[in-house]
């Protein structure tokens, strides 16, 4: 059986992860491939719980604290429902991975992000995506798409996210074999597009597609 791979999608809050996740779950089970979609942090029942105190806690966490939380999530998710579908043979869809942590944490909130690259290949065991997309807007665009109610991450200041935008793209800037950027100030439709054309271009590296 052969293994399966691990797509990450990433990018600010307001980006259109979530829809384009599920958009490309979508497509890669009409190319015939079996697919898990899982979330970080979450995903699990440890995990979820984590993420409800990551999101939703009315405090202030440290944020070292903080990258922990993600951290741990992150290994149970790993143990639990990423390793175990990749055996398998599935497509992994995950929205965020340890990139999130490299720039929320690191890039925006001042840890160092080759600390928070060492813990992430620690919590998932040294396992990478194998493509992680950045969906990239102005951080303010993202503040006006995403509306509603606010997490706790997402109630932090502007300039905390230009920090984070900015922290994604020097990321991207400096492995960009492993994080390709979309920009995502188009539609749904050709957004996606672009994702399948990322998307494509690994799965016929990696399993001649």
């Amino acid at each position: 059986m052969q293994h399966g791979l691990l797509f990450s999608l990433d990018g600010l809050d307001g980006t259109g992860k979530s829809t384009q996740c599920r958009l490309l779950a979508e497509w890669l089970r009409s190319q015939g491939h079996s697919v898990t979609p899982c979330k970080d942090p979450g995903g699990t029942q440890a995990g979820d719980v984590i993420r409800s105190l990551l999101l939703d806690h009315r405090g202030d966490l440290n944020v070292a604290c903080e990258a922990l939380l993600f951290m741990a999530s992150r290994a149970q998710l790993v143990a639990e429902v990423i390793k175990p579908a990749l055996a398998a043979g599935n497509m992994v869809v995950c929205d965020r991975f340890v990139l999130a942590n490299v720039v929320y944490q690191g890039h925006a909130g001042g840890l160092d992000p080759a600390w928070l690259w060492q813990w992430g290949r620690f919590s998932s065991d040294g396992l990478e995506p194998d493509l992680t997309i950045v969906l990239d807007l102005p951080a303010e665009m993202a503040r006006q798409r995403k509306g509603g109610p606010t997490d706790r991450m997402e109630r932090r200041d502007h300039e905390f996210h230009e920090r984070v935008r900015a922290g994604f793209l020097a990321e991207a800037a400096r492995q960009p074999d492993a994080i390709r950027v979309i920009d995502a100030n188009a539609s749904v439709d050709a957004v996606q597009e672009r994702i399948r054309q990322e998307v494509s271009r690994v799965l016929a590296a990696n399993l001649g597609a």
